[in-house]
């Protein structure tokens, strides 16, 4: 029988510890005169400028959730990126300074040693989304489809209407899949989820950034635990998290779905972890989340839908064609 006067254990792990502090609400309380008047256009270039208050970019953000959000346009905007070789990957040799570096929250080395080896892959040019799918845009693939599933984190399964601009989570590979085809056939061009080359090359870019927005890791460019705010915020409110084609979010947020299964990179074994151990074959997912720590925005970093409330993932689109001109 437990002794309900026993002290509580931690869990040794950070990265399993379900609960994270508090927020604190006085960190989000947003200046006086910090806010433009409530012009849509205004606001949007309020939620994407570094030089304004994160305070204040969540409160534009907020406005424009329920105003109406002008960035989030139909179809939805993109990023071009060139095709070519690119490196993809860490070499074995890394393994060890990133466990080292990221100990503090519990980084275990068969979590990075599934990054191994690096290696060059090519693509063909493609355009990515420069945001990741939003409860907004969800909700209208829902009444259009009729689809019932809904994303977990829609409390009672209602749309979170307040929180329109924010990207949706909760949800199956399946499900960005059949929002692509959706949205396909709505609009006659050829949607779908980039591949986990596509969207690493996106984040790391030719330099191959450790992070999105560099080598170093930056709470202030992120939504992660690190950072405070543990919950999903409106997209794009994180703008020195910019990747170098000019996607937004791609560390922190939420993680994304992308369009491969798990397997081991070229000349590597596949790695057993607690993922595999929960799920076996899996969806990979990449970047970060409001509710996991920094170690997931790294660019190389494969990840995937551990079954826990945890791990909340939504997705972003990619294309193979230009979406100004038809296919």
């Amino acid at each position: 029988m437990i002794d309900p006067s026993a002290p509580l254990v931690e869990d040794p792990s950070p990265h399993l510890a379900e609960h994270a502090a508090p927020a604190q609400p006085a960190a989000f309380a947003v200046p006086p005169g910090a806010l433009p008047d409530t012009d849509v256009d205004r606001l949007a270039a309020t939620v994407e400028d570094a030089r304004v208050p994160l305070a204040a970019r969540l409160a534009a953000g907020q406005i424009l959730a329920v105003r109406g959000d002008p960035r989030l346009t139909d179809p939805p905007p993109v990023c071009p990126v060139p095709g070519g070789p690119v490196t993809m990957g860490l070499a074995p040799g890394g393994v060890a300074a990133v466990v080292a570096a990221w100990r503090h929250v519990g980084v275990e080395p068969a979590w990075i040693a599934k990054e191994t080896p690096a290696h060059t892959v090519r693509l063909a040019p493609y355009w990515i989304a420069s945001y990741p799918v939003t409860n907004g845009e969800y909700a209208r693939f829902l009444h259009d489809t009729g689809r019932s599933r809904r994303p977990s984190t829609w409390q009672l399964g209602a749309y979170p209407w307040d929180r329109s601009n924010h990207p949706v989570a909760g949800v199956e590979p399946q499900d960005g899949d059949a929002y692509a085809d959706w949205l396909t056939a709505r609009t006659g061009h050829p949607w779908r989820l980039p591949t986990e080359a596509e969207w690493e090359h996106a984040a790391a870019g030719p330099d191959r950034r450790e992070h999105p927005w560099g080598d170093a890791f930056d709470p202030a460019a992120a939504n992660t635990r690190e950072t405070g705010v543990h919950t999903t915020t409106p997209v794009g409110a994180f703008p020195a998290g910019r990747s170098w084609c000019g996607a937004m979010d791609m560390g922190g947020n939420v993680e994304e779905f992308v369009a491969d299964t798990y397997r081991p990179y070229p000349g590597a074994e596949a790695v057993s972890d607690d993922l595999t151990d929960a799920v076996g074959t899996y969806r990979v997912a990449r970047g970060g989340s409001f509710c996991r720590y920094g170690d997931l925005t790294r660019a190389s970093r494969r990840h995937g839908p551990y079954p826990s409330p945890l791990y909340p993932i939504g997705f972003r689109l990619a294309t193979s064609h230009d979406p100004g001109q038809r296919p």
